[in-house]
């Protein structure tokens, strides 16, 4: 739709977040930073996902926005008084900032402060329109809504068999002789903070080497230790409650990659934060062997925009261009993924064709055997907890993947099905350290890392596999069991404490 020389950006629009209520309007003059996302030559589909890796020059020669493209955006969005300061044509991005009332006139918004569940924060409803001239060559505006769409659930205290050491998910995942030596690991956290001491004291329990972290931001504040005690008491708490799943990651990759590199990224748990962090990943020197990812929102979830899920699976797409195999949690709320509608749905990214969704496992019976995760009621707002899994209504199956699964959805696609592979989410669960503390914990985002460690130690060479990994039967026991509550980008996880 064309107004007054502006254009509707397609896939832009968003309604009112939900559960919130627009309370004010922020000063004119705050300032604002967008992620400013552009045209770029074709990608390959997902039935060719399976080529060999190309690396990064080609890509961005192949696939990068044009030069033309990006200064066209630099001029127009400085008629009002944007400032460009970084361009990348590689990611097809460029970052701009100005004041409110320059981003409202620039985009044809009207920014509002906004109360909800998670606080107040800045938002907005509709859709985004630009500047006719830039018709086709912006593709998404992404930092305008800083809505924070996260909600953990802490379990009960873990009772039963001890929780599992490395020495036996080793033993276990049947990992090849190695140390990881080699590789660099990428792990990505939507918040939270990495406590160097924690893993300084899991490694000496294990006799393990403590390796090589280096955490990077991705517009996302790395907070120490001492930094997080001088926060407000709810943002403290907010705080450490995200940097358990941090460690979490963290030490699961540390136990079973020793000698790799392992590169933390953090990123604001935003639209913008999904893409700058998938950019720092993408343009990360050296490329990683791969990317563990254990946060998302069921993929038909209101607080996603089209374009968001467009931009965030293109470079996920590119990721696996370069060889990076992302590892991408499938849930813990079953194949009602927090919607609690009624019907089936599966998670976003582990729902995109170019990443590979990892689902759960949990042990049972003596000797103890593997079998889909599944505990009563199936959800973690009832105090359990579920693999999530099910098809996709939003990817189409890929020629890639054999098996087919028909949809609980009336009228679905012949879609995407995940989980690709599984490895322990529930019972006994991890055997990790928080805060000193022993503190075993679980989920899908436990299996995720420990995927990611796996792939690191398969090679030295960063490669993927050339074809996906099959579908296990037995996670389709329980395929698409309809549980959850309402959608909120979550983190997969369950929390244990002795």
């Amino acid at each position: 739709m064309v107004t007054e020389g502006r254009v509707e950006l397609p896939g832009s629009y968003r309604p009112l977040a939900s559960g919130a209520q627009r309370i004010g309007t922020p000063s004119p003059d705050a300032e604002v930073e967008v992620t400013v996302t552009l045209r770029g030559p074709q990608l390959p589909t997902a039935d060719d996902i399976t080529a060999a890796p190309i690396d990064a020059g080609t890509y961005a020669a192949r696939y990068g926005a044009s030069a033309a493209d990006a200064a066209t955006v630099t001029e127009e969005l400085g008629k009002f008084g944007l400032q460009v300061y970084d361009v990348s044509l590689a990611t097809r991005s460029v970052h701009a900032r100005g004041t409110v009332q320059q981003m409202n006139t620039a985009f044809g918004v009207t920014l509002g402060t906004y109360q909800g569940d998670q606080g107040q924060f800045r938002g907005r409803e509709g859709s985004i329109t630009v500047p006719a001239a830039l018709d086709g060559i912006i593709t998404g505006v992404f930092g305008l809504d800083d809505r924070r769409v996260a909600r953990r659930k802490t379990t009960p205290t873990q009772t039963g068999p001890a929780a599992l050491t490395p020495a036996n998910l080793e033993a276990r995942y049947q990992f090849p002789a190695g140390d990881g030596a080699g590789q660099t690991v990428a792990i990505a956290e939507l918040g939270g903070a990495y406590f160097p001491s924690d893993v300084q004291a899991f490694c000496q329990k294990y006799g393990l080497p403590v390796p090589a972290i280096t955490p990077v931001s991705a517009g996302y504040p790395l907070l120490t230790p001492e930094q997080i005690q001088q926060l407000p008491q709810q943002e403290q708490q907010n705080v450490l409650g995200e940097s358990v799943e941090v460690m979490m990651d963290i030490e699961i990759v540390a136990a079973l990659c020793p000698a790799a590199a392992i590169s933390v990224y953090f990123a604001h748990f935003t639209q913008k934060g999904w893409i700058d962090l998938l950019n720092s990943v993408t343009t990360a020197r050296p490329v990683p062997v791969a990317l563990s990812v254990s946060w998302g929102l069921a993929e038909d979830a209101t607080d996603w925009s089209g374009s968001a899920v467009q931009e965030i699976n293109q470079r996920l797409q590119a990721a696996a261009m370069l060889g990076v195999t992302v590892c991408a949690a499938a849930g813990d709320d079953g194949s009602g993924d927090q919607m609690q509608d009624g019907h089936a749905h599966v998670n976003f990214p582990a729902s995109s064709p170019f990443v590979l969704a990892v689902g759960g496992t949990m042990l049972e019976g003596t000797p103890p055997a593997e079998v889909v995760w599944w505990e009563a009621p199936g959800y973690r707002a009832g105090n359990g907890g579920s693999t999530g899994g099910g098809v996709s209504t939003v990817f189409p199956r890929p020629a890639w993947q054999a098996v087919q699964v028909a949809s609980l959805n009336a009228g679905s696609i012949d879609g995407r099905v995940i989980p690709d592979i599984a490895a322990l989410a529930g019972p006994p669960f991890y055997d990790l350290i928080f805060e000193g503390q022993d503190s075993p914990n679980g989920g899908t985002s436990a299996a995720t890392p420990l995927w990611a460690a796996l792939l690191a130690r398969i090679g030295r060479a960063p490669r993927r596999p050339t074809t996906p990994f099959p579908d296990p039967p037995a996670l389709r026991r329980r395929a698409e069991r309809p549980a959850g509550r309402p959608g909120r980008m979550h983190r997969h996880h369950l929390r244990r404490q002795p």
